[in-house]
């Protein structure tokens, strides 16, 4: 008989890992990294392949979580974003001063 998976298991939190944010169970991958690949037209199979460590359902579990609480994850890309834009500048300010 197949093993039973609980979708409330596939997705969690770990305050020492990726700052608490939601994540797949057991992994370092965040529901915003799997978010944007989606947003950048990927489809969940693509995703999985993308990363052989996790499986299909553990892609729609975390997609899932991601369209029951966009903004939360919206918040958390735009804050990703501009923290790399920040770095970004602060990369160009220090190759002038070279």
């Amino acid at each position: 008989m197949a093993t039973i998976v609980e979708i409330g298991t596939l997705i969690d939190r770990e305050s020492g890992v990726r700052g608490g944010r939601p994540k797949i169970a057991g992994t370092g991958l965040t529901v915003r990294r799997i978010a944007g690949w989606y947003k950048m037209g990927m489809s969940p199979e693509e995703i999985a392949l993308e990363y052989p460590h996790i499986n299909l359902a553990q892609v729609h579990a975390a997609l899932a979580y991601y369209h029951a609480n966009r903004e939360e994850i919206e918040a958390d890309i735009a804050d990703e974003e501009k923290a790399a834009a920040e770095w970004e500048k602060r990369l160009g300010e220090n190759r002038g001063r070279g």
